[in-house]
């Protein structure tokens, strides 16, 4: 085979113009996703623009410098990391306080397992829990033990009693 300049030199012509139209073409990708990548993490415009630059003028190693300071978590990875701590932050106050201790008590607690102070009375009537400051219960509507009742007259009253003494003492005598 006869070795011809003029095709070497053709061939090396091709292959230079493919090497830089591929280094061109990965230049104008690099700068692209740098572009592209910058506004998913970084909302100002100048950062978006110097980082696009960097890369357009250091080429590779404006690659490796964009990601070394490129910031670790996008805008949407951001947002969702925010919406979770709400989350667990609105379940945290969703929580009473114990007005003892001021730990977390759970809603259907009686007494706090902390301090022991109390949290609930019983309803004498229907046996449900209702708060200390409640003067009636909201389930049945039965006045609280020891709360004075405005509608009854001093007869109903000592009637009340005296039912009330009569069948204590036939719960004695059985």
């Amino acid at each position: 085979m006869t070795f011809d300049p003029v095709f070497l030199s053709s061939l090396t012509l091709v292959m230079t113009a493919f090497g830089g139209a591929f280094l061109a073409a990965l230049w104008i990708s690099l700068v692209i996703w740098t572009y592209r990548d910058i506004r998913a993490r970084a909302r100002d415009p100048l950062v978006q623009t110097l980082a696009a630059l960097l890369v357009a003028v250091l080429n590779l190693p404006g690659v490796l410098v964009y990601l070394i300071l490129r910031p670790q978590r996008t805008l949407e990875e951001e947002y969702q990391r925010t919406l979770e701590e709400e989350a667990l932050l609105q379940a945290l106050e969703d929580l009473p306080l114990c007005p003892g201790c001021e730990r977390r008590v759970k809603e259907d607690w009686q007494v706090c397992p902390n301090c022991h102070t109390k949290l609930k009375k019983t309803c004498h009537n229907c046996s449900k829990f209702m708060e200390l400051a409640w003067n009636i219960c909201p389930f049945c509507g039965t006045p609280a033990a020891g709360m004075r009742i405005e509608s009854t007259s001093m007869d109903d009253a000592l009637r009340a009693l005296k039912i009330g003494d009569d069948q204590s003492d036939v719960k004695v005598e059985s």
